[in-house]
């Protein structure tokens, strides 16, 4: 009889390490089951054995750790926090917009701003993963906030809430630096769906726009003179991407805003155009281009 008894403490044992691995009971077992959840009391008393050791009530924090090990999405979920700054003119608005990202979504909002004028350099102190921007609804403004952001915080994604659905605009945008694009009556879950989208290294845009994008780079690709045109002509990408505007009849104000660049920097591109190719003005520039063979 004394056998049986010793084998069933053994059994006992065994069981209770086995246990202990599965973080049911705490590791520390010499002096019977500390903190033994009530998992555990339910298998041991189906080998008969319940009787042979001293049982407790399930200790808080162990009965958390096993909550939190059968759902495992929890605690991935609170490190995929998304930190947001909410850039907008209007107080309710960004105070609705952060309202909304901290309700309906696993976001962090870092800071509230003002458009007018925001300071880059706080948007960096808040170590933010995106911005979501609001447009002020003039482009140069917008353009010039963006390019901030992008030199004081180059590695934060930021989010336009625009209002222009014009192809060329939304086009400087993109040039400027911005992830994404959505146009000023996007629903809540689009905003949400937004920023995640963006923080994730995903681009956003309505499909019109998005569909400019395509035919945008399709062109520039056409329009691009190839290799020996370098060589004969000497001119740099840059200036050979400006051949092709100048041949539409494009101001040098349209041009600089095409390529997101001030006025007097395309003057001094066209300068020195003519004088690489001996042109006497911008059109002999794309007259000789195309007697080359290189502009259609």
């Amino acid at each position: 009889m004394r056998g049986c008894g010793i084998a069933a403490q053994v059994a006992t044992t065994a069981r209770l390490v086995s246990l202990a691995g599965l973080g049911l009971v705490s590791q520390n077992i010499t002096g019977g089951v500390e903190g033994m959840s009530a998992s555990a009391r339910r298998i041991l008393s189906t080998d008969g054995v319940a009787g042979n050791i001293r049982s407790t009530v399930a200790a808080p924090a162990v009965r958390n750790e096993v909550e939190r090990r059968a759902r495992p999405e929890v605690a991935g979920a609170a490190a995929a926090k998304v930190s947001v700054f909410v850039a907008a003119d209007n107080r309710l608005l960004r105070e609705a917009l952060a309202h909304m990202l901290v309700k309906k979504g696993s976001i962090e909002v870092t800071g509230l701003d003002s458009v007018a004028p925001l300071e880059a350099e706080h948007v960096a102190q808040t170590n933010a993963n995106v911005l979501l921007l609001t447009s002020r609804g003039a482009l140069n403004d917008d353009l010039q906030m963006i390019q901030q952001v992008r030199g004081a915080a180059p590695g934060v994604r930021i989010l336009l809430l625009g209002m222009a659905r014009n192809e060329a605009e939304f086009l400087q945008c993109v040039r400027a630096g911005i992830s994404g694009y959505l146009l000023h009556d996007a629903s809540s879950e689009e905003v949400l769906r937004g920023v995640r989208a963006v923080h994730a290294g995903e681009a956003v845009c309505p499909g019109t726009l998005c569909a400019a994008l395509f035919r945008y780079f399709e062109s520039e690709a056409a329009a691009l003179p190839c290799a020996s045109a370098r060589r004969r002509l000497g001119l740099t990408r840059r200036e050979q991407q400006l051949v092709p505007l100048i041949a539409k009849g494009l101001t040098n104000k349209e041009i600089a805003n095409h390529f997101s660049l001030s006025e007097q920097t395309v003057k001094n591109h066209l300068y020195r155009m003519k004088h690489k190719v001996g042109a006497e003005d911008r059109l002999d520039i794309v007259q000789l281009y195309r007697t080359q063979g290189f502009l259609v």
